[in-house]
C-alpha cells in the first residue's frame, strides 16, 4: 500500500500520485528524473507506479463510479463550472508549472492552459449536449427514447508537450458525462496534471473521481489490460499510438489514439509572403516546434515564391528571441530534454547529408547565462525532396523544411500522400483554390490562411491516416460521444394486457 506523500524524503523534491482526493507517495522504489530544461539540471523526481499501484487507483475509480454516474448532470455541470473558475484563478500557476518542466515560454504556456480551459467550459453545457432523442406514439401507446450513459472507469495517457491542455481535453469531457478518470501523464512534466486533479476536488468533485498515477510503460500496460478500464484516450507518437490502439481494442476497450504529424503549408503565388512569413515563424518555431500541429513543411508553388520567402524568413529565423522559459517577451524556449535535443540535431544533420541546403543551422546556438540548457536555434532547410527520410519523419523540433513544387496539384498531393494526416493549411487569395484544397486534401484539419487549424472546443480535434487511430476525435461533441454509450428504450403504456407475439415485432 502506498504511503502518504509527506513521509518520503529524498535529495531532490519528490512528486506523488493523486488518488482518492489525496497526495500519495509511490511504493515501487522506482523514480523518474524531472529536469528544468532552461537550466539543464535535475529539479525533482517522480514515482513510477507499479502494476499493483495502478490497479489500486483503478479500484478507487471503480468504487467512485456508481455515485458519480448517479449524480445529476446538472450537479456535475455546477461542479465543472466551479472547476473552470478555479482553473482561471490559477492559470498563471499552472502555466508556470508547464514552463518550468516542459520549457515552453510562459506566454505560450499560458495560451495552452487557456485552450484546455475552453474544453472544460464547453463541458459545462452537458445538460443540453447530453440530451437524448424522443419519439412519441410511434405506434399505439408506444414511445421510443434514447439516453447517453457513461462508460465507467476511463484512462487518459497524455504527452509531455501539452501537460495542461491535453489532460483537460480528456478529463473535461470524461468527467462531465459521469465517468471516473485515471490519468497517466508524461513522466517528464507531471506537476501540472497533478494540480489539475487537486483543483477538481477543491471545486467539489468527489474524491476518487479524478485520479493521477505517474508511471512508464508498466503503468500504461496495466491500464490497457485491466478489464475495469472501459476506454483509453491517448496522445503521443505514432508508434506508441498504434500499440495503445491495438492493445486496447484487442482487450475490448474503446480507444482514441492520436499520433504524430508532418504538417504542410501550401503557399500559392498570389499569397502575401509577409503574412506567410509571420504565420510560419509562429507555426514552425513556437513551442520550439514540439507540437503535433506545428507547420514543419512550407510547400512553395514556384521557385520565385520559395526564393522570396526564404529571403524574408532567413533573418527572422536567425533573430529568434530565445531564452529561459520563465523570461518574458521571448519567442522560443529550450527543448524538453537533452536526449530530444540530440534527436532533433541528428535530423538536421540527416537533412544535410540527404542533399538539402541548410539556410539557417540552429545547432550552434548557445543561450547566454543558460549554457547548460537544452537550447537549439531555429533551423531553415531548403531543397527538401519527398524521398528524404528527414521529410518522411516527424522531427518535432524548431526546424522548417522548404519544398518547391510546380503546381497547386503537386503541392496538394504532397500533403495527401504523406503517411501523416494531422493538419495542413493553404495561404492564398484565390477562394476557388482554397475551397478545392480544403475539399480534396487527405488531412483531418485544414486551415485557410490560418497556419495552425486547431478547432475550438465546440468542434473537435483529430487527424487522419497515421496521425489518429479510432473512430472518435478529441473533445467537442465527438468527445461526448466517445465517453458515452447509447441506450434506447421502447416503452408501451396501454390499458389492456399484451398478447403473445412469436414473430419479429412490427409496430402498428
Amino acid at each position: 500500500m502506498s504511503q502518504p506523500a509527506e513521509s518520503v524524503t529524498s535529495e531532490f523534491p519528490r512528486l506523488h500520485h493523486y488518488i482518492n482526493g489525496a497526495k500519495v507517495a509511490g511504493s515501487s522504489d522506482r523514480f523518474g528524473d524531472i529536469f528544468n530544461p532552461s537550466e539543464g539540471i535535475k529539479a525533482s523526481e517522480v514515482p513510477l507506479a507499479s502494476q499493483a499501484e495502478v490497479e489500486a487507483a483503478i479500484a478507487v475509480a471503480a468504487d467512485a463510479f456508481p455515485a458519480w454516474a448517479a449524480t445529476s448532470v446538472l450537479q456535475r455541470s455546477r461542479i465543472m463550472a466551479r472547476y473552470v473558475q478555479l482553473l482561471y484563478k490559477h492559470q498563471h500557476e499552472l502555466a508556470t508549472l508547464v514552463s518550468t518542466e516542459h520549457g515552453k515560454v510562459i506566454e505560450d504556456a499560458m495560451g495552452s492552459v487557456l485552450r484546455g480551459i475552453e474544453v472544460a467550459e464547453f463541458a459545462c453545457g452537458a445538460p443540453h449536449a447530453q440530451k437524448g432523442d424522443f419519439s412519441d406514439n410511434v405506434a399505439n401507446g408506444i414511445d421510443i427514447y434514447s439516453m447517453r450513459k457513461p462508460l465507467g472507469v476511463v484512462a487518459g495517457i497524455t504527452p509531455f508537450n501539452f501537460p495542461a491542455m491535453i489532460p483537460l481535453w480528456m478529463a473535461g469531457m470524461a468527467l462531465i458525462t459521469g465517468n471516473t478518470v485515471v490519468l497517466k501523464p508524461s513522466e517528464k512534466d507531471p506537476s501540472c496534471p497533478l494540480r489539475l486533479a487537486e483543483l477538481f476536488v477543491e471545486a467539489g468533485g468527489p474524491p476518487g473521481v479524478f485520479n493521477v498515477v505517474n508511471g512508464d510503460k508498466e503503468a500504461v500496460d496495466t491500464l490497457l489490460n485491466d478489464d475495469r478500464v472501459k476506454a483509453i484516450s491517448f496522445v503521443g507518437s505514432t508508434p506508441i499510438a498504434k500499440y495503445v490502439y491495438a492493445t486496447a481494442t484487442a482487450n475490448g476497450k474503446r480507444c482514441q489514439a492520436m499520433g504524430g504529424a508532418k504538417n504542410h503549408m501550401l503557399i500559392m503565388p498570389d499569397a502575401d509572403l509577409e503574412d506567410v512569413a509571420n504565420a510560419l515563424m509562429g507555426a514552425a518555431y513556437g513551442s520550439a516546434g514540439e507540437r503535433c500541429m506545428a507547420i514543419s513543411v512550407g510547400v512553395c508553388v514556384g521557385d520565385d515564391v520559395a526564393d522570396r520567402l526564404i529571403d524574408i524568413l532567413k533573418p527572422r529565423v536567425e533573430g529568434l528571441r530565445i531564452g529561459a522559459s520563465l523570461d518574458t517577451n521571448l519567442e522560443m524556449g529550450p527543448l524538453v530534454t537533452r536526449e530530444h535535443r540530440a534527436k532533433v540535431m541528428n535530423y538536421i544533420q540527416m537533412a544535410e547529408d540527404e542533399g538539402s541546403r541548410l539556410v539557417v543551422d540552429g545547432r550552434d546556438f548557445v543561450c547566454d547565462g543558460h549554457e547548460q540548457g537544452y537550447f537549439l536555434g531555429g533551423s531553415l532547410i531548403d531543397n527538401v525532396k519527398p524521398e528524404m527520410q528527414s521529410y518522411q519523419d516527424e522531427i518535432f523540433g524548431p526546424v522548417l523544411q522548404i519544398m518547391r513544387v510546380g503546381s497547386f496539384e503537386e503541392g496538394t498531393a504532397l500533403a495527401t500522400d504523406h503517411p501523416y494526416g494531422n493538419g495542413t493549411s493553404i495561404f492564398t487569395k484565390n477562394g476557388a483554390a482554397a475551397r478545392n484544397f480544403a475539399d480534396k486534401v487527405e488531412v483531418g484539419m485544414v486551415g485557410i490562411n490560418v497556419p495552425i487549424p486547431v478547432p475550438l472546443a465546440f468542434h473537435s480535434f483529430g487527424g487522419w491516416k497515421a496521425s489518429a487511430f479510432g473512430d472518435h476525435n478529441q473533445y467537442g461533441m465527438e468527445g461526448l460521444r466517445f465517453y458515452t454509450k447509447v441506450k434506447t428504450v421502447t416503452s408501451r403504456w396501454v390499458d389492456s394486457g399484451l398478447e403473445a407475439e412469436f414473430m419479429m415485432p412490427v409496430l402498428k
